[in-house]
């Protein structure tokens, strides 16, 4: 079933699927040596496994699992953004503006972010400048500033600290996802259409084998291997040529 008035099927399902293969590297088996490329520190998790009243091994998962969404992070980015390449009159740049809303009468530039609070003073003081001089030079046009998880829906001037200076512009806006779906589909609720959509849409293509899913991680057993105590091997893993830690060889 699908039932998106603003995106084809097949684009739509083109553009899941080239989502979902961003995971590609994340889907594969995580051994040990993978699981500690990063040096894994065993205090913090002897301490998270008490504090949360957790197993090791439901620590170790929940670990391998923050390493996972780390690198998937940009997979989400890239799914916000090249939807719109799918989208009438939108453009998606490979640089500068994030996209491109061309409207009847003006333009929309667009910088994307997946959550209201990922931007600190320095680089919201530089995105404000660069929509700046994009408004001094098309001054009929806008910019917006297009929040994926915005704390409340939106469409509102951004005022923004620049130098010390309390800046706002009617045509330099703060706007949450729904709204921007809005704006460019002319659809009240598209964003909500979207996020219907979705779930069956990925399983569709889950079930048809055209994406893979994770494989299973080597973590646990390759640890009990090395010691059957998971925090001696959690030690060892870090600690071997530490003083006293021969012991636990």
């Amino acid at each position: 079933m699908f039932n998106l008035d603003f995106i084809s099927q097949s684009d739509f399902e083109a553009h899941v699927s080239n989502t979902l293969s961003t995971y590609n590297k994340s889907l594969n088996s995580i051994n040990l040596s993978a699981f500690n490329s990063n040096v894994i520190d065993p205090i913090k998790l002897l301490f998270d496994k008490n504090v949360y009243n957790k197993s090791f091994e439901e620590i170790i998962s929940l670990e391998i699992h923050r390493q996972r969404d780390k690198s998937n992070t940009n997979a989400i980015g890239y799914f916000h953004q090249n939807i719109f390449k799918y989208i009438s009159n939108c453009s998606v740049p490979k640089k500068g503006w994030d996209i491109i809303f061309s409207a009847e009468k003006y333009k929309v530039y667009v910088e994307m972010k997946n959550k209201h609070n990922t931007m600190n003073s320095s680089s919201s003081q530089k995105t404000y400048i660069q929509m700046q001089n994009q408004i001094l030079q098309t001054p009929n046009d806008y910019c917006f500033l297009v929040e994926a998880i915005a704390p409340v829906s939106r469409n509102v001037p951004w005022v923004c600290s620049v130098n010390g200076n309390r800046m706002s512009n009617e045509h330099i806006r703060r706007v949450s996802m729904d709204n921007f779906y809005k704006i460019v589909t002319g659809i009240d609720d598209a964003f909500y259409q979207l996020c219907v959509q979705l779930p069956l849409t990925i399983k569709k293509l889950i079930n048809s084998d055209k994406v893979k899913t994770a494989k299973k991680d080597t973590v646990i057993e390759e640890l009990k291997l090395k010691n059957p105590n998971i925090l001696q091997s959690l030690y060892l893993l870090a600690f071997q040529d530490y003083e006293g830690f021969d012991k636990l060889i």
